[in-house]
């Protein structure tokens, strides 16, 4: 099966290329594609010097949005979603969420941060549905409508069709990996402004 990593991005000129580098250790990857929402900064140009695809959005479309496009811009059959903003990535961890779809054991995985940092393990030890590292089949992916429009909620619409449609879900450990918060991206207020925001549109795909 062909795989390829999506990797939406909004102003992660910081962390994006060390992802893409350890993305490009990985043999299992056949495309790299970043998607960049909308980003004001640096993103694109970091992105497209180390010579992947790079899908440069003028409009913000939220993380479903961009996801979405990345899917609809290859052919792989299967696809790994990783977030911009990770510390610690290595190989092995994109091997470890791959591994359970291409042996035939899962249909998506999900990744869960373990001894990372205390605040994103808390987080995703309370609500694991909210990871934005998972793997899942294509065909999969294009059975579910209107996931563009789900922005942040993203991740609780693809949990609950796994659920409702019977779909077997790996959770992968992903020891020593974490993320940069939004309050250390955006400043204190900022980021507190910009989580709330989040929450909401989490809460409210819930909701629907």
């Amino acid at each position: 099966m062909k795989t390829a990593v999506i990797i939406p991005a909004y102003n992660e000129e910081r962390t994006i290329e060390n992802i893409i580098r350890v993305v490009r250790q990985v043999p299992l990857v056949e495309d790299t594609i970043v998607v960049s929402d909308g980003s004001t900064d640096n993103t694109v140009p970091v992105a497209e010097s180390l010579g992947i695809k790079v899908i440069s959005l003028q409009e913000n479309l939220g993380k479903g949005g961009a996801m979405m496009v990345g899917v609809n811009s290859t052919d792989a059959d299967v696809v790994l979603f990783l977030d911009a903003d990770l510390i610690g990535l290595e190989p092995w961890h994109i091997v470890d969420l791959l591994a359970p779809i291409l042996e035939g054991r899962a249909e998506m995985t999900v990744g869960i941060f373990e001894a990372g940092r205390l605040a994103t393990d808390l987080a995703q030890f309370i609500a694991p549905f909210l990871s934005g590292q998972r793997a899942v089949k294509r065909d999969l992916l294009k059975q579910l409508s209107n996931l563009e429009v789900t922005r942040f909620g993203v991740e609780v619409a693809l949990t609950r069709f796994a659920k409702s449609a019977g779909i077997s879900v790996e959770e992968v450990e992903l020891k020593d990996l974490t993320h940069v918060m939004k309050e250390e991206k955006l400043g204190v207020v900022r980021g507190f402004l910009a989580r709330l925001k989040m929450y909401w549109e989490i809460a409210r795909c819930v909701r629907k």
